[in-house]
């Protein structure tokens, strides 16, 4: 379990160097109080470990800037990836600022050597959201919801292709959540692609991530209960996976259903040392009492049937 004595933990993303496994995570300190005050608070901190149970703290990652910039009031979820090319580490993340009295969230990166240090492009930001095809300040939202970036390398039309948490343009409060695409070949200039769903008849569908599993492509995901729409059995805050059919879509979120790891949110899954699939995410419960501030210990996970994850019991 990766817990701070002084700080909440919450939002994370992994990488595996074939050593260690890096993690990267969203933290504020306690003394808040509330911990509903984070948000607007947060930097990026790290920790690696042998085993996704023990883990060692490292020097944080990314702060937010000074103003004016486009990350002045927190830096949020993101992804690392390796440039093979240039043996350089990128990491993606999310920029916050609050024009207008809303919020606007865009994406940039920030490049290390060695996963320690790190380095913010200064040609930040290197992706906003495209008010064709989502709701923006400029086309009357009052937010810009454009965050949390996964990317990763298609041997197939050999680029690098990222998916986004976005708001489809006009649509319904509790079902207009989509991921927004974008394609590059030098990690450094990126050209945005129609979405890769239209609305998927949830409010918020954060922290995507693309993998697949046993043979089968699936989204993985994470709803809080307020964004709701579909009324199922057991659906409440946590963290979803969806059938796709390819590593691009078409999702199938109609057939999304939640894993059954109560309570973990913005859950994130990787491979672990004996080949097996887990996850691993922040222990965020239903109300905010439950909120503990810190990642879970690896759940072991398994493929269904129809195409979507589980516990593996």
């Amino acid at each position: 379990m990766l817990e701070l004595k002084d700080h909440w933990v919450w939002d994370c993303w992994l990488f595996d160097d074939g050593d260690d496994f890096h993690i990267f995570f969203l933290r504020a300190s306690r003394a808040l109080r509330d911990p509903d005050l984070r948000h607007f608070r947060a930097s990026v901190g790290h920790a690696k470990s042998k085993d996704l149970k023990n883990w060692e703290t490292l020097p944080d990652a990314i702060i937010a800037s000074d103003a004016p910039s486009w990350d002045e009031v927190a830096t949020w979820t993101g992804s690392v990836i390796k440039n093979h090319s240039d043996g350089l580490y990128y990491m993606f993340y999310t920029g916050v600022t609050r024009p207008n009295g809303g919020i606007v969230q865009q994406i940039g990166y920030a490049i290390s050597r060695d996963l320690i240090t790190w380095e913010k492009n200064p040609a930040n930001p290197i992706l906003s959201a495209d008010p064709n095809f989502f709701d923006t300040q400029e086309n009357g939202s009052p937010d810009t919801n454009f965050r949390d970036p996964w990317v990763f390398f298609n041997e197939s039309d050999q680029q690098w292709h990222m998916f986004i948490t976005a708001d489809s343009k006009h649509g319904g409060i509790k079902t207009r959540a989509t991921v927004a695409h974008a394609v590059s070949t030098d990690l450094a200039s990126w050209r945005s692609l129609p979405p890769l769903h239209g609305e998927s008849g949830f409010g918020q569908v954060e922290v995507v991530q693309v993998e697949e599993v046993e043979g089968h492509h699936v989204m993985v995901f994470c709803v809080g209960s307020q964004h709701l729409n579909i009324v199922k059995p057991g659906f409440k805050s946590g963290t979803y996976s969806a059938p796709m059919m390819s590593h691009f879509g078409p999702i199938n979120f109609e057939n999304a259903d939640i894993i059954d790891a109560d309570g973990i949110y913005a859950g994130r899954i990787i491979k672990d040392r004996e080949d097996q699939w887990v996850l691993i995410g922040f222990e965020n419960g239903e109300v905010k009492s439950e909120f503990k501030g810190r990642i879970c210990d690896p759940i072991p996970l398994k493929m269904t049937s129809e195409g979507t994850l589980k516990v593996k019991s």
